[in-house]
């Protein structure tokens, strides 16, 4: 299946199924660790991602094994070791997510820089507006 002619609803609905798995920044994160370091076990997932809760980590490799993207083996030891990696199929995201990762690094202080001369903008145009309704009341 195509998903070229975005006027179709399944095709849009393939593309929101899928995005709303791999677009969220901790699924991006995940495969983009597992792609450029192997097979991690969670803690050491864990402390690479910085800012993810063990329950938002747990969440989200359980939601990308549910999609096929990623393996989980555990191995009967005690205690028990759990370890992760990408599926064939999860392999085929390291290009467009290392992408990403290239485009967001390379871009990060353009983007700031667009935000503050919105956000400078836009508070300049809210503080007109406010000494318009001052002088209209006043």
């Amino acid at each position: 299946m195509s998903l070229t002619d975005t006027s179709q609803h399944a095709n849009c609905s393939a593309m929101s199924d899928v995005l709303n798995r791999i677009g969220d920044k901790w699924s991006v994160m995940v495969v983009g660790m597992l792609g450029r370091n192997g097979t991690l076990r969670f803690n050491e997932l864990k402390r690479m991602i910085n800012g993810v809760s063990q329950r938002m980590l747990t969440l989200t490799l359980r939601n990308l094994e549910r999609d096929g993207l990623v393996n989980r083996v555990i191995y009967p030891e005690v205690p028990p070791r759990v370890e992760y990696s990408l599926t064939e199929l999860g392999k085929t995201l390291q290009q467009p997510i290392s992408a990403l990762w290239d485009w967001s690094a390379e871009n990060h202080t353009a983007i700031i820089d667009a935000r503050t001369i919105y956000d400078a903008r836009e508070n300049a145009i809210a503080a007109q507006e406010t000494r318009k309704i001052a002088y209209a009341r006043g």
